[in-house]
């Protein structure tokens, strides 16, 4: 699985993509946080926090992450190096774990360089240093645990079609759908059946991360999801295989 990996993330940085992936980010991010005026500017909000940064950040990996991934399976069956990949002495779930450990790295590096946001909140605190610390860290585990959600539905989307478009597209709109798809209809649902209908989405269970307190059933939401879509992908190859 270690071979997987290391291919991915040397076909990631050996080719333009990985670079622009990092820059896409960080620039995007930062023009928004620091730059264009808007809810999410920092500046304007009067807070030392950094809820602008983790309130946009999943809305920009939406389009980030199937953009990364949408290659992972596709391009091998365009290329029909596929069948080559499933004849190597791996079984399939160390190919798809290797597939989509060297994706999920791959963000992480790009999310790595967010934290001098960190730094410069707290040197803008009045006083200095005022920055809730338990939020932050919450809120950057619970986008590590979107990331891995994110990049195990654009991975199992790669492996439906060879067209690297396709897959992107599909993985964008179920991304969207799990993260914001079940906050969406949860607000048309009058009374307390809407709080159990939000539950199944993502942002619940991400917001729910972000005030600092890591509950073991968002953990297990996330995990769950990452899961699934990782077998999904799996029972793809398999049939394929066959």
């Amino acid at each position: 699985m270690k071979s997987i990996i290391l291919r991915e993330i040397k076909s990631f940085f050996g080719s333009p993509i990985g670079y622009l992936v990092i820059a896409i980010f960080l620039i995007s991010n930062g023009l928004f946080l620091w730059v264009f005026e808007g809810d999410y500017n920092i500046l304007n909000t009067g807070y030392a926090d950094l809820t602008p940064f983790f309130t946009l950040a999943p809305w920009i990996l939406i389009f980030l992450i199937p953009a990364v991934t949408m290659r992972s399976f596709s391009d091998e069956k365009k290329q029909g190096t596929l069948e080559l990949l499933l004849t190597k002495p791996l079984s399939i779930w160390e190919i798809v774990n290797g597939k989509f450990l060297g994706s999920f790295l791959l963000i992480v590096l790009a999310i790595v360089p967010t934290l001098i946001y960190v730094k410069v909140i707290s040197n803008l605190g009045a006083p200095e240093g005022n920055i809730d610390m338990g939020s932050t860290i919450g809120s950057y585990f619970g986008l590590l645990f979107l990331i891995a959600a994110y990049s195990a539905i654009g991975i199992f989307t790669s492996t439906l079609s060879e067209n690297q478009i396709v897959a992107f597209i599909i993985a964008v709109f179920l991304c969207f759908i799990l993260y914001f798809g079940f906050e969406g209809l949860a607000s048309l649902i009058p009374g307390s059946f809407s709080a159990i209908v939000s539950v199944f989405g993502m942002q619940d269970h991400f917001k729910s991360m972000s005030r600092g307190v890591i509950d073991t059933r968002d953990v297990i939401y996330f995990l769950s999801i990452t899961v699934l879509f990782l077998s999904f992908t799996v029972y793809q190859l398999k049939s394929f295989k066959a």
